[in-house]
C-alpha cells in the first residue's frame, strides 16, 4: 500500500469541523468522499489536527493509504478539480507507509485573529472586540503560558484524554492597524484549548478577569474558572511541523 501525504487549505466557516459528523458537512467527509471515487476504493483520511466547527486551516496536513498507483501528482490536479472551493489541496507526495499525519507531528501552530475595530473585509475571519483593550497585560498573559502546564483549565469538559499536560514553545500578541493577532504552538492541543486562552486573555485586557487571578485560574484545573471560548472563526491551524 502506498501512503500519501497532502498539505490542505480550507475556510471552516460551513463545516461541522474537521473530523466525519453525523450532524454536518466536515472536511474529512468531503475528503474521502472526492478521494473514494477518484481512486476506486475506500480509503481513511487522516488529520493532524481535528479543527472545531467554523475553525480555519492553512496547514491541515493529511495522510491516506491507497493500492492505486495514481502518482501523487495527478491526485494533486484532480482533488482540486473535484473538490469544493472552500477546500484547496496546495501539496501532495508519497512517504513512507509507517508516516501518521496526527501521531508523527511534532507541533502545531495556531493563529487567532482579533479586530479592535469593525471592517468589512476579513470580519468572517476575526473575532471583533468592541471594548478597549490593555495589550502589555494581554502580552503578559501569554507569557505565562510558556513552558509544560496542565491546562484543565482550558479544555472543554468531558474531552477524552489520558492527561491535559501541554509544552507551549510560543505564546504570543501582536499587534498591526488596529488588529490583534495570537501565535501559539505547542506539542499537543486539548479540545478547545486555544479559544478558551484567547477568551481568558481578553477579559484579562479588558478589567474583567485581574491578571493576578491567572495563576489560580491555571491551577485550579477547573473550566468554569477561565474565560467564556473566542468565537471559532477567528481561528486557524497554521502549521503542523514533523521531525
Amino acid at each position: 500500500m502506498r501512503n500519501i501525504r497532502l498539505l490542505l487549505e480550507y475556510d471552516g466557516t460551513d463545516f461541522v469541523g474537521w473530523q466525519t459528523q453525523p450532524n454536518g458537512r466536515s472536511v474529512q467527509e468531503e475528503l474521502t468522499r472526492v478521494l473514494d471515487g477518484l481512486l476506486g476504493e475506500h480509503v481513511n483520511v487522516i488529520g493532524a489536527g481535528r479543527t472545531d466547527s467554523g475553525v480555519h486551516a492553512r496547514g491541515q496536513v493529511a495522510n491516506f493509504r491507497t493500492g492505486n498507483p495514481m502518482p501523487a501528482a495527478t491526485v494533486l490536479r484532480a482533488l482540486n478539480g473535484l473538490l469544493p472551493p472552500d477546500i484547496r489541496a496546495h501539496d501532495a507526495s508519497e512517504v513512507p507507509g509507517e508516516f501518521h499525519a496526527r501521531y508523527d507531528a511534532l507541533a502545531r501552530r495556531y493563529r487567532y485573529t482579533v479586530f479592535l475595530q469593525q471592517r468589512a473585509v476579513g470580519r468572517q475571519y476575526a473575532w471583533f472586540v468592541p471594548y478597549r483593550l490593555d495589550t502589555a497585560l494581554m502580552h503578559r498573559a501569554a507569557a505565562s503560558f510558556l513552558g509544560e502546564h496542565d491546562f484543565t483549565s482550558f479544555c472543554r469538559a468531558g474531552a477524552d484524554v489520558d492527561h491535559h499536560r501541554c509544552t507551549v514553545t510560543r505564546s504570543a500578541w501582536s499587534v498591526e492597524d488596529a488588529t490583534l493577532v495570537y501565535d501559539v504552538e505547542a506539542n499537543r492541543f486539548l479540545h478547545g484549548m486555544v479559544r478558551a486562552l484567547v477568551g481568558t486573555m481578553v477579559d484579562i485586557g479588558r478589567g474583567y478577569t485581574p491578571p493576578e487571578d491567572l495563576p489560580l485560574i491555571v491551577a485550579a484545573r477547573d473550566r468554569s474558572r477561565a474565560g467564556t471560548a473566542a468565537p471559532p472563526h477567528g481561528l486557524s491551524l497554521e502549521e503542523v511541523r514533523y521531525p
